[in-house]
């Protein structure tokens, strides 16, 4: 399973990151779109991204773990990373996330 740490690390690649923490959160944006959330210190990793309407629905109809956003509501999709999805489908979400948040 995909860890916390690994997440923050994966995002030090990307360029125009603001992180902060707020109310038990790690909130990552670009510019002024917030693109990731995650709540720290909780296992397994959970994560809410900002996602394409279409893949949203997909991986939602495909994995339980996958839900519609309580934080980003119709624009993003929950993700409890208890193991259905690869760390590599994560951190491919996690790319995709930032890459909508360009938009």
């Amino acid at each position: 399973m995909v860890s916390e740490e690994a997440i923050v690390k994966y995002l030090e690649r990307f360029e125009d990151i603001e992180g902060r923490s707020e109310k038990g959160w790690q909130i990552f944006s670009r510019g002024e779109k917030i693109f990731l959330c995650m709540e720290s210190g909780k296992t397994p990793v959970r994560l809410d991204l900002r996602c394409d309407r279409k893949l949203s629905k997909t991986l939602q109809d495909r994995y339980e773990s996958v839900m519609e956003s309580r934080a980003l509501g119709r624009n993003g999709i929950e993700i409890i990373c208890s193991g259905q999805l690869t760390d590599e489908e994560v951190f491919d979400l996690v790319r995709h996330a930032y890459e909508e948040s360009a938009e």
